[in-house]
């Protein structure tokens, strides 16, 4: 098995950035690093480190895929994404290498493994209250999707499953490979003894007893219309559409007059709803 990293950078803190890079390199790893910045990365790398700057931004899907496309190139099997901002150990990628090839051995064609996630903000695993593992044996839990960070896949099985969705742009890419991957026979599989302390979003807020995450404006217009244009296709799970679809006037509420930017945050809103309607996919313009 011959692994490599990617690293989707946007604006990064080059200080955690370094310290993840001497850990992957330390551990034998070679790492490409696909930068979304509109200003090139200020940092001195290591010659094991490939860099790829795309200032106009590409978006996290094309990000990952040309990512993967280049380990692919150089004959690599299996590839880890990590966000920017993950908390990468030795044991982590020890425990993604073995689990994969456990998760080969239980369930057969493997699409991906990834850790449990340990929410940042708690310091509590992710557990989702209804899409429960459908198969759990001994620290692996076959699970309809995993978040991209810390995704450990199979570049051969690209062929099959397709790369990720770059019209989509960023929210819902890692989801839908992972739907579209279990549609066409493949496992995904969450590694439940292997762990990764992860940030999702700026911050989580309650409102009526209800956690919501709270990120960038910007952020909803990608995800208000990626709810729309998924939830059309017959291969998404039907709890995924009847969570998603009629949360969105609830959200709408909350972003336009709970969380700071109301006005910004239900501008972007309203034009990912319209957008999502129509259809209409690529990065906003």
């Amino acid at each position: 098995m011959k692994t490599g990293v990617v690293i989707i950078l946007f604006h990064p803190d080059t200080s955690h950035l370094s310290r993840m890079l001497e850990t992957l390199i330390d551990s034998g790893y070679q790492v490409v690093l696909v930068d979304n910045s509109p200003h090139e990365l200020k940092l001195a790398l290591p010659q094991e480190v490939v860099y790829l700057h795309y200032p106009q931004n590409i978006g996290i899907a094309a990000a990952q895929n040309r990512g993967l496309s280049h380990l692919a190139g150089q004959q690599f099997s299996h590839a880890v994404l990590f966000d920017q901002d993950s908390a990468v150990t030795p044991a982590l990628m020890e425990g993604l290498c073995a689990g994969f090839v456990e998760a080969q051995a239980h369930f057969g064609k493997v699409a991906a493994v990834g850790p449990q996630i340990i929410c940042e903000f708690y310091n509590q695993p992710v557990k989702p209250k209804v899409q429960q593992a459908v198969d759990v044996r001994d620290g692996l839990a076959s699970v309809k999707q995993i978040i991209a960070s810390g995704m450990m896949l199979s570049l051969s099985e690209l062929e099959t499953i397709g790369h990720k969705e770059e019209s989509l742009f960023i929210d819902g890419v890692d989801h839908e490979w992972c739907w579209r991957a279990r549609d066409k026979g493949f496992s995904v599989v969450k590694l439940t003894d292997v762990t990764m302390l992860h940030k999702q979003g700026d911050g989580r807020h309650k409102v009526l007893g209800i956690t919501f995450k709270r990120g960038a404006p910007v952020r909803l217009y990608y995800q208000v219309r990626n709810v729309l244009i998924l939830s059309r296709r017959s291969y998404v799970p039907l709890y995924w559409k009847l969570r998603n679809i009629p949360a969105i006037p609830l959200r709408w509420l909350i972003n336009r007059w709970v969380f700071d930017n109301g006005k910004q945050r239900g501008r972007y809103f309203s034009k990912g709803f319209v957008d999502g309607l129509k259809g209409k996919k690529g990065p906003l313009v």
